[in-house]
C-alpha cells in the first residue's frame, strides 16, 4: 500500500475520532485529534507528490498550515481568539485562491454555465449575512464576518472550476463556516440543528480532504486544467 494511501487512512480515522469526541462530549479526545486533522492532510500531499516525483503545492501546504492555526485558535474561548481563527482561515481561503487562480480559474470562470457561479455564492453570502446581521452586530462582528464571507465565496467559486472534488469540498468547507458564523449571531434554533458541532467537523474535515486529494489527483497530469463547460460540477 504506498504510503499516501496509509496516511489518508490515518486521517480518516483521527476524523472519526473527533467526531465521536464531538458527538459524546470527550473534551480530551477532541483537544488530542482536531490539531492533528489538517496536518495529516498535508503529510498526504507531501506524500502523494513524493510518490509521483513532483513538488507538493506549497500554496495547499501553506492553506493547510494556515487552517491548523486556526483549528488550534477556535478551540479556546473568547473573542479575541475567535478573530484570530477566522484572521488564520482567511489565510487558508486566500491560498486556496490563489492556487485556483493559477490553476486558469480566473479564465474558467468568464465560461457559460460557470459563469453562474460567483454569481450564485454571491446571493448565498448576501441573503446569509442578511439573516445573520443583527445578531453579528450584537456580538461586535459584523464586518469581520462579513470581509471574511467575501473571500470565502471567492474561493469557494474558483473551487468550481478544478473539478467536482475541489468545488464539492469548498462548497462544504463553506457550509461549514455558515454553521459556525449562525452559531456566533445566534440567529434562530433552525440555525442550530441538533449535533451542530458534529455537523460543523464533519463538513470541514470532508471539505478540506475532497480540497487536497481533489488538487492531489489532478497535478503533475495532463487534467491539471480548468474544468471546461460540459464538465462544470453543479452549483451548490
Amino acid at each position: 500500500m504506498p504510503r499516501s494511501r496509509t496516511v489518508l487512512i490515518a486521517f480518516l480515522v483521527v476524523t472519526a475520532a473527533n467526531l465521536l469526541a464531538n458527538a459524546t462530549g470527550g473534551g480530551l479526545a477532541f483537544l488530542l485529534t482536531k490539531p492533528l486533522l489538517m496536518p495529516l492532510l498535508a503529510a498526504y500531499l507531501w506524500r502523494v507528490s513524493a510518490e509521483r516525483a513532483a513538488r507538493p503545492d506549497r500554496l495547499l501546504l501553506a492553506a493547510l498550515a494556515f487552517a491548523t492555526g486556526g483549528d488550534v485558535a477556535l478551540m479556546i474561548d473568547g473573542t479575541g481568539w475567535f478573530l484570530a481563527g477566522m484572521a488564520c482561515f482567511l489565510g487558508t481561503h486566500l491560498c486556496y485562491l490563489a492556487a485556483f487562480t493559477r490553476h486558469g480559474a480566473a479564465t474558467a470562470l468568464r465560461r457559460t454555465p460557470l459563469v453562474a457561479v460567483p454569481l450564485g455564492y454571491a446571493v448565498l453570502t448576501v441573503v446569509a449575512l442578511t439573516w445573520m446581521w443583527a445578531g453579528l452586530t450584537d456580538v461586535g462582528l459584523a464586518v469581520p464576518v462579513a470581509g471574511y464571507a467575501i473571500a470565502l465565496a471567492a474561493m469557494a467559486s474558483t473551487a468550481a472550476t478544478q473539478g467536482w472534488r475541489v468545488g464539492l469540498g469548498a462548497a462544504l468547507f463553506l457550509g461549514s463556516d455558515l454553521l459556525i458564523a449562525a452559531g456566533v449571531a445566534e440567529v434562530a434554533e433552525v440555525a442550530q440543528p441538533p449535533g451542530a458541532p458534529v455537523l460543523v467537523m464533519a463538513t470541514y474535515a470532508a471539505g478540506q480532504a475532497l480540497i487536497v486529494t481533489g488538487r492531489a489527483a489532478r497535478a503533475g497530469t495532463p487534467a491539471d486544467a480548468p474544468v471546461t463547460p460540459a464538465t462544470a460540477p453543479a452549483m451548490p
